[in-house]
């Protein structure tokens, strides 16, 4: 073990030398680790969406279809059609194909929601900062959009912005099952506050024939989020107004029809055969998207940057295996009237590289303890800066297709179904499920941030990735050794 002894001794005496390996180890471990975080944070984040969405498939209207079909009522028509163009009723679910398809097997739970625009009646709705006064921008022309917003839903609890705690009830008590057939609803904060509306009030609204409604108010909810967007309309979110889903279809028009159905299925290894059977219960002009189709919108962004993270572990390796290799090859040429001595007193090379490597498994273990201290922070800091990329490119995906996620209103916007817009019909249904989706989307807690910090795991992880640097960069830098003889080493010193 003498050889284990002279590498101490090698590095107490070349401490500045020592300093300097122990300075390039450090980054390039440092930015390995950076890269290892951001991975496995998100993976993480993969595996809790995937927990998050479940085992679920989503009926709703087929836009493709329903964009053919208003192409082909425009084509044929000899009335020039409307300003605003076509208004595509994505209500067309009846509950009866709704809760036939819920009686199948394998159906743990499913969740209904409708929704519809209305506008205040005996009372005022809450202006948003962003909004146009001049009403160039502040609505969409050529809709029927109100200034409160409905979403009727089976039950608020299943909702993903309260089960994420983006909204959370204040007073009362949320909607339920028992609130169908009901005119039973809950507002915002914001809104109740503004307009003195309490649990147990009485508010009146007009729905889409200009009939006034008299509404319950059951509980009052807080919204975190300050503005929601729409097809490009910024509107405050404490508009938005929760009921049953069958008195938002009431509101909007559509009694007995629903847009949107989501069944949570007992046993996720029989998607397959549920689906199979659901088709033969539904018409064409409405489609069944699974929970594969939805986990994979969840998660695109996050894979994108596990990919990115996965690509900075790999370049940092081989640039550090060069780097460390140039590095031994300059210091065995520098040491070389020392191995010299040491073979012609008959020790063997593998010793001597055996020396070498201990020098540099002793700096390894240095810069490990290092780079775990800035490895959290520049892992942290990257990770959020391609969260924030990412989520900046898929919301403009989003608003490419008709809009951001997390809409309530059932109207289409005013270029998303014109005819002779120039977009093809695929690109509109993909639109629909991104809002459809969006709400889970922009919800997700895992999907906004990365939880990035440095565990003993990871550590390990780190180590062994410079263990095998280290070990590939010891075998190429000792190659001169390996052809060295010692008799020409101390004649050419």
């Amino acid at each position: 073990m003498d050889y284990v002894k002279r590498a101490f001794l090698y590095l107490r005496r070349r401490i500045g030398k020592t300093l300097l390996l122990v300075l390039v180890m450090t980054a390039i471990l440092t930015f390995m680790l950076a890269g290892l975080i951001i991975q496995n944070a998100a993976l993480t984040a993969v595996n809790n969406s995937k927990n998050a969405v479940g085992t679920t498939v989503t009926l709703s209207a087929n836009r493709a279809k329903l964009f053919q079909q208003n192409q082909g009522s425009a084509s044929s028509s000899t009335q020039t059609p409307p300003t605003g163009g076509f208004r595509m009723n994505e209500a067309i679910i009846g509950l009866n194909t709704a809760k036939k398809i819920a009686s199948l097997e394998n159906v743990a739970a499913y969740q209904i929601t409708a929704s519809a625009s209305v506008n205040a009646s005996s009372f005022t709705a809450v202006l948003s900062s962003n909004s146009n006064s001049n009403g160039g921008f502040g609505r969409m022309q050529g809709t029927d959009s109100g200034d409160i917003s409905v979403s009727g839903l089976s039950s608020t609890a299943a909702n993903s912005n309260f089960k994420n705690k983006n909204y959370v009830m204040k007073k009362g008590r949320g909607i339920t099952s028992s609130d169908a057939n009901t005119n039973n609803v809950i507002i915002e904060k914001v809104l109740a506050s503004n307009n003195h509306i309490n649990v147990g009030d009485t508010i009146k609204v007009k729905d889409s024939s200009s009939n006034v409604k008299s509404l319950k108010v059951v509980g009052i909810y807080q919204a975190k989020t300050s503005t929601d967007q729409t097809f490009g309309q910024t509107q405050d979110p404490s508009n938005t107004i929760f009921s049953s889903y069958t008195l938002a279809s009431s509101l909007a028009g559509d009694a007995g029809k629903v847009s949107n159905v989501v069944y949570t299925l007992t046993d996720s290894s029989k998607e397959k055969a549920f689906v199979k059977s659901a088709k033969k219960i539904i018409s064409g002009n409405l489609q069944l998207t699974t929970s594969d189709q939805i986990y994979e919108m969840l998660t695109s962004s996050v894979k994108s940057i596990e990919s990115i993270a996965s690509k900075i572990v790999w370049i940092v390796g081989i640039a550090g295996i060069a780097i460390l290799t140039l590095i031994l090859i300059l210091m065995v040429r520098e040491r070389r009237h020392e191995i010299g001595i040491l073979m012609s007193l008959g020790e063997e090379k593998a010793k001597i590289i055996g020396q070498i490597f201990v020098e540099t498994i002793s700096v390894l273990v240095i810069s490990l303890c290092f780079a775990g201290v800035f490895g959290s922070f520049f892992g942290n800091s990257i990770g959020q800066q391609l969260i924030s990329q990412q989520n900046t490119s898929q919301q403009s995906l989003r608003s490419g297709f008709g809009g951001p996620g997390g809409g309530n209103s059932n109207q289409a916007g005013p270029n998303s179904n014109t005819a002779g817009s120039g977009s093809p019909s695929n690109s509109r249904a993909l639109g629909g499920q991104m809002r459809q989706f969006g709400t889970a989307v922009t919800g997700n807690s895992q999907l906004n941030k990365l939880s990035t910090h440095v565990s003993i795991g990871t550590l390990l992880e780190l180590g062994a990735f410079g263990l095998v640097i280290v070990a590939i960069a010891t075998l190429l830098g000792a190659i001169p050794i390996i052809s060295l003889k010692p008799k020409r080493i101390l004649i050419s010193e």
